[in-house]
Parts: structure tokens; sequence; C-alpha cells
């Protein structure tokens, strides 16, 4: 399977409106008080089930600008067995993963232990975080964006 690289200012171009409501959703959490490195944990997370390289660099990047160490980023994926992880942030992860593999939808211990970290505005907009991210796997995955190189990509992750 050959990979052309395509930029996510193609989707951009091709569908603005489509484009800006992501955006938007993805940027909702932030502006109503969700902790940019537990936003960022997540969004790692879910790109990473994904599969979506782009969206793992992309936020790699991001969360070391916002200060969360390499060896937490490097643990996300086994955040289970790191104990490095908050109980906030293990709910984060564990709802993250509830909501990116809907095989069996959320199940009772998961979603309670979400309920006892956040109270119901703060899920429903780290929902709405983890739905803007699931987007843009799909359409990293879709059009094969590729990671730039790390110059490059911090300067991305910077706008």
């Amino acid at each position: 399977m050959s990979h052309a690289r395509s930029e996510p200012k193609d989707y951009k171009a091709l569908a603005p409106e489509a484009y800006e409501i992501i955006q938007a959703l993805g940027h909702a959490a932030s502006k109503a008080g969700i902790d940019k490195q537990l936003l960022e944990l997540v969004k790692l997370r879910a790109s990473q089930i994904n599969g979506c390289a782009f969206c793992v660099q992309h936020h790699i990047l991001i969360a070391e600008k916002l200060g969360i160490s390499a060896d937490k980023l490097n643990l996300v994926v086994v955040w289970r067995e790191a104990p490095m992880f908050s109980s906030r942030e293990r709910a984060a992860l564990a709802w993250t993963e509830a909501l990116t593999v809907l095989t069996g939808g959320v199940n009772d211990e998961v979603y309670a232990q979400a309920r006892a970290e956040f109270s119901d505005r703060e899920l429903a907009y780290l929902s709405s975080a983890i739905a803007s991210i699931n987007v843009w796997n799909r359409l990293g995955v879709a059009y094969r964006w590729t990671p730039a190189a790390r110059q490059n990509a911090a300067a991305a992750a910077a706008s």
C-alpha cells in the first residue's frame, strides 16, 4: 500500500465549513476549562488507538510544549501499568478508550470511574473532545496525512 503525502490543509481547502466545525468542537473543552494537559493525553491516546501517525506526532508536540514529560508521553499507550497517571487522568483515558473503541459500549465501571472524577458538564466537554479527535483521526488516516519533520511539526503545533 503506497501512502501519498497529504496535508491537513488539503481537507481544509476541500471542506472549509466541516474543518471549522470539527476544530471548534475540539477547542470547546479547553474553552470550558478542561485542563489542556489532560486533553492532550486524551487526544494522544485516541490517536494511538486509531493509528493516525500525523495526530500522534501533532499531539506529542503540543503536549511537550505544555510541559508533559517525555516519560509520561511514552507511557500513555500503557497507562494502566504506569503509576505516574493520576486518578483523573486514568478516568479520562479509560473514557477515551471506551468512546474510541465502541465494540461493547461504555461499561458501568468506566462510567462510574469517569463520574467520580468529572462533573456532568466536564464529562460532556471531555466527550466532545474525544469525539473531535476521533473525527480528525479518521480524516488523517483516510487522507494519509503523514507527520511532518519534527522542526516543521513543532511550528505547525504552535499554530
